[in-house]
């Protein structure tokens, strides 16, 4: 199986009102990097953009008529789960599941403005 260079075998792809805002959001609460982005002939309506959490790559566009809003549930692994929570509810996260240790480790989950719900979860130590 052939995969282009910084692709999964399976990628999630988000269509959410204020595409190039959750881009900044990631980047800001998930240290994503944008690897990849076009926009309409508006220069306003992202028309497809790939960023990578991790070596993950996750893409999106912005919601239209034609093709409505479907955000996900995202499980991710980070650093420090209270951290990660800490700068997602300080960029307009809800509170979904506050921090807490499970046995699988230290998890929480927020709602982000775009309608996606994000596990984070790091490993004890």
């Amino acid at each position: 199986m052939n995969i282009p260079a910084g692709h999964q075998p399976l990628m999630p792809y988000l269509m959410l009102p204020g595409a190039a805002q959750f881009g900044e959001f990631a980047k800001t609460v998930f240290d994503a990097v944008i690897t990849f982005s076009r926009m309409r002939d508006d220069n306003t309506t992202v028309m497809h953009t790939e960023l990578q959490i991790s070596g993950c790559t996750i893409m999106y566009c912005d919601a239209t008529e034609d093709w409505k809003p479907q955000p996900a549930n995202l499980f991710v692994y980070v650093d420090d789960a209270d951290a990660t929570f800490k700068k997602a509810c300080d960029n307009k996260c809800t509170v979904v599941m506050p921090p807490a240790d499970q046995d699988y480790g230290r998890s929480c989950g927020v709602s982000d403005p775009f309608g996606n719900v994000w596990w984070i979860t790091s490993i004890k130590k």
